[in-house]
């Protein structure tokens, strides 16, 4: 049988199923990824196993989101990470090293390989020839464990890129139009092949912009061949014995297919509040810019970083825009001081900030109220950036610099002759930032005050009756259920604490609320749950007794996550009925099991709905005994 890129990765990693869409499938893990926003949970979870050694071939814990040390919590859950790192055989990064994603490309992702991190943009290493899954902290704990990772088969739907992207236009162009034509939802359960002769053209970093951002059109992963330029990139990182080469077998099928010549591609900009709210930076031209903000995990790298100094060369900002860059890790940076390429940044007033996931990820550089912020960033949900009432759009880095330049939206292809980069053969290389599992060492884990126990939840009744706590519409994202940002990702390890900021910014009574009616059911419609894989979008809605989540569809990682923690994620069988429920109806389940079809009494209205359990029987058993940690627990007994 022909083959694609990713059924090829995958059948080298299958240990249960068969590959066809739909299909529950179980994948060997080989690498895993925290960072600190999640992985503080995840270590806790990955203690309470009771394993003595992560068993994957390789396990890393990054920080690099909650770098704002204003008292103690931050520096305390960095502590208790090394610790725990140090016990259990992880491979730790210090702060300040820089973004998970970026450092993983650059230092660890190989070709042919599985990937597992409690980040959703975890699929940034597809650019690397591999398939890289974002899931929640528990899942990636499970994998440490020596879980296979289940899901559901991905369909593949191929990219067929031709032809060259022309001068200022650049990868974060050519996902922003895919991100237009497929929508935030249009990637639920596919996978996004890219091949063609337009996909030799691209650079490991550019091919991991368009991965990294994959993750918004709801796709399962994205996935690059493995070519020459793969080749080529990781002899630069002294890592060349790890390429393989990786393609699809001539014949090979996708279930849908998409074609982009590249030289068609023009500069684009995603309006807020949602990225895929696309349109051409011309047809904006001239909206004043408060501040740009250079950098996250999408274009933070080496490549990017040498196109903004060589056009902001013998430039300076606008003065009434603010201009801040963040390089994506320790050895861009590193690699562009080398060079004298950090000197333009430097001069033309640019603000060099921490190599950080910083403002992409609400810590720091707030923008003013209604502010607008033009950012290379992958997400600019409402809210996220720290100012309710900013207004952020995403944009490439040439771009991003027009406007830092000119003060106002600008198409970048008016500032001239389109610079030339040249990419170094041979890194700068340095992993003192790199903290390697001696293999006597125990390790001291210490916990700090704001750690606190992990909640345990009882098996699921076969009884659920409570008002529904929240209706809300379309396009929910984890930012909207649980918000980031310095003062609430400080409680991360302190889940009693965190909960409070539950749905904050739609509804501040929600928690208090919750807790004084003893839980209660939540209503969406479409894509509930998009965004970031934080797990504490699911975590805390349990703590506060939410028994189960009904809306017309879900985002995967989110639904996952729901399962993890002993949810019930329930669909309306027929959409129409998300309109015959309100806020505060009563509803009523009975069953004796999970079935695919269950009834909900509306006891408000005295009406009865069907609503669709779409799992597994290895999902159903998880929910019932409370979540994927009390399954683990009762396994091992």
């Amino acid at each position: 049988m022909k083959k694609t890129i990713a059924e090829k990765v995958i059948a080298k990693h299958l240990s249960q199923g068969k590959m066809e869409p739909g299909e529950e499938i179980a994948l060997k893990i080989d690498h895993t990824l925290t960072q600190d926003s999640t992985g503080t949970l995840a270590y806790l979870e990955f203690e309470a196993m009771g394993i003595p050694k992560v068993k994957t071939e390789l396990s890393l814990s990054f920080v690099d989101h909650n770098m704002l040390q204003n008292d103690f919590r931050n520096a305390d859950d960095h502590r208790y990470l090394q610790g725990v790192a140090a016990k259990y055989g992880i491979v730790f990064s210090r702060p300040g090293n820089g973004i998970c994603h970026q450092l993983y490309l650059e230092r660890f992702a190989k070709p042919n390989a599985t990937l597992l991190g409690s980040d959703s943009h975890t699929p940034t290493a597809g650019g690397m020839g591999m398939i890289a899954i974002g899931a929640g902290g528990l899942d990636v704990a499970a994998a440490m464990a020596g879980e296979p990772f289940y899901l559901e088969m991905p369909s593949i739907t191929g990219i067929k890129l031709t032809g060259k992207l022309s001068p200022f236009v650049s990868a974060k162009d050519l996902i922003l139009q895919i991100l237009k034509q497929l929508t935030v939802k249009g990637g639920v359960n596919k996978i996004l092949e890219y091949y063609g002769p337009g996909a030799k053209t691209l650079s490991v970093p550019e091919r991991g912009t368009i991965t990294n951002m994959g993750t918004e059109t709801g796709a399962t992963t994205s996935i690059f061949p493995s070519d020459e330029t793969t080749r080529a990139f990781l002899r630069g990182q002294g890592r060349e014995n790890q390429w393989t080469e990786l393609k699809a077998d001539d014949g090979a099928k996708y279930a849908e297919t998409l074609d982009i010549d590249l030289a068609k591609v023009e500069p684009l900009i995603a309006l807020p509040h949602s990225p895929d709210n696309v349109k051409a930076v011309s047809e904006l031209e001239g909206t004043p810019v408060d501040q740009v903000c250079i950098g996250s995990c999408t274009n933070s790298s080496l490549r990017d970083l040498k196109i903004v100094s060589a056009l902001l060369k013998g430039k300076k900002i606008s003065e009434n825009t603010s201009l801040t860059v963040s390089a994506g890790s320790r050895q861009a940076m590193q690699n562009l001081a080398a060079t004298g390429e950090l000197e333009p940044l430097i001069e033309s007033g640019a603000r060099i900030l921490e190599n950080a996931c910083g403002p992409c990820i609400g810590i720091g550089q707030a923008p003013t109220s209604e502010g607008v912020s033009l950012r290379t960033f992958n997400r600019n949900f409402k809210g996220r950036s720290g100012t309710q009432d900013a207004k952020v759009y995403l944009v490439s880095p040439e771009t991003a610099v027009a406007a830092a330049i000119t003060g106002k939206i600008t198409d970048p292809r008016k500032l001239g002759k389109y610079p030339e980069i040249a990419m170094p053969e041979r890194f700068v290389l340095s992993d003192a930032m790199f903290i390697y599992p001696s293999l006597k060492a125990t390790g001291k884990v210490v916990m700090g005050p704001n750690i606190k126990p992990l909640p345990t939840f009882q098996p699921l009744p076969n009884k659920l009756t409570g008002e529904v706590l929240l209706k809300v519409g379309d396009n929910i994202s984890t930012d909207d259920i649980l918000p980031g940002g310095s003062e609430i990702m400080s409680l991360r390890s302190n889940i009693p604490e965190i909960s409070k900021y539950t749905f904050i910014h739609i509804d501040k009574t929600f928690a208090n609320r919750a807790l004084e009616r003893g839980g209660g059911f939540i209503v969406g419609g479409e894509n509930y749950g998009q965004g970031s894989s934080r797990e504490h979008a699911a975590l805390a809605p349990k703590y506060l007794g939410v028994k189960a989540v009904i809306t017309k569809s879900f985002a995967r990682i989110h639904m996952a996550n729901l399962v993890n923690f002993g949810i019930l994620p329930l669909a309306f069988t027929d959409k129409h009925d998300y309109l015959g429920i309100a806020q505060a109806d009563v509803l009523d389940m009975e069953f004796t099991e999970l079935k695919e079809q269950l009834c909900v009494k509306n006891l408000t209205k005295g009406t009865t709905i069907e609503v669709t359990l779409c799992l597994s029987d290895l999902e159903k058993s998880m929910v019932k005994a409370g979540g994927k940690l009390a399954a683990i627990k009762a396994k091992q007994k």
